[in-house]
């Protein structure tokens, strides 16, 4: 299958082992693709290179299986080991540039930005999408500063025309506010990993799209 591209999402899972409340991260990611999430990105921080990679390959059967994309952040090695997608890259990572330049014109390169003065620059670096936030409070986000808001993530999106995906504590009621003020799609973490049932989930933030 090819993979959709970054408007047809939605919703984009990023994965974070120590949010599935003890389930296997893989069958987590499998029942939220079953739910119809159809971009994962793979987070998984102080693994292992070999560990990292075999969840990466696991997770490249899942999400081609389902006809998902999936991305690695930040690391363009274990990406094309696993033939991913593409690769996420925090603003702290390679240039868009430099990624591009190893990982070739057709695969996908997704920037993090965590202001509303980084977006235009980030549509002109060449990257294929944007995620911006956080959006609102959330502990996996405070280390990048204050909640932006909606209004400022409205602002940004106004800036630019680049896919733009509103993370940071989006959920069910909050899912018509990021939509409204023009998001693309919503990345989450918590909202469908930490569900009691992560296929509803999904299912239920798309539903509200």
């Amino acid at each position: 299958m090819t993979c959709p591209s970054p408007l047809a999402w939605r919703v984009y899972l990023v994965t974070d082992r120590t949010q599935t409340a003890g389930r296997a991260l893989p069958d987590v990611v499998a029942a939220a693709l079953r739910g119809g999430a159809r971009a994962v990105q793979l987070r998984e921080r102080g693994l292992e290179t070999r560990e990292l990679l075999a969840l990466a390959e696991h997770l490249r059967r899942l999400t081609r299986e389902a006809g998902a994309a999936l991305l690695i952040n930040d690391r363009i090695d274990v990406a094309l080991a696993c033939d991913a997608d593409g690769v996420q890259l925090p603003e702290s990572s390679f240039s868009v540039s430099d990624a591009r330049a190893l990982l070739g014109p057709k695969r996908l390169i997704g920037v993090s930005i965590h202001s509303t003065t980084s977006f235009a620059a980030a549509a002109a670096s060449g990257a294929d999408f944007a995620v911006l936030g956080p959006v609102y409070d959330t502990p996996s986000k405070r280390q990048f500063g204050a909640p932006l808001g909606v209004d400022a993530f409205a602002a940004a999106r106004a800036a630019a025309r680049l896919p733009l995906f509103a993370i940071g504590g989006v959920d069910l009621d909050r899912v018509a506010a990021v939509h409204h003020a023009g998001a693309d799609g919503i990345a989450v973490i918590r909202a469908v990993l930490a569900a009691d049932d992560p296929e509803q989930a999904a299912r239920s933030l798309l539903a509200l799209w």
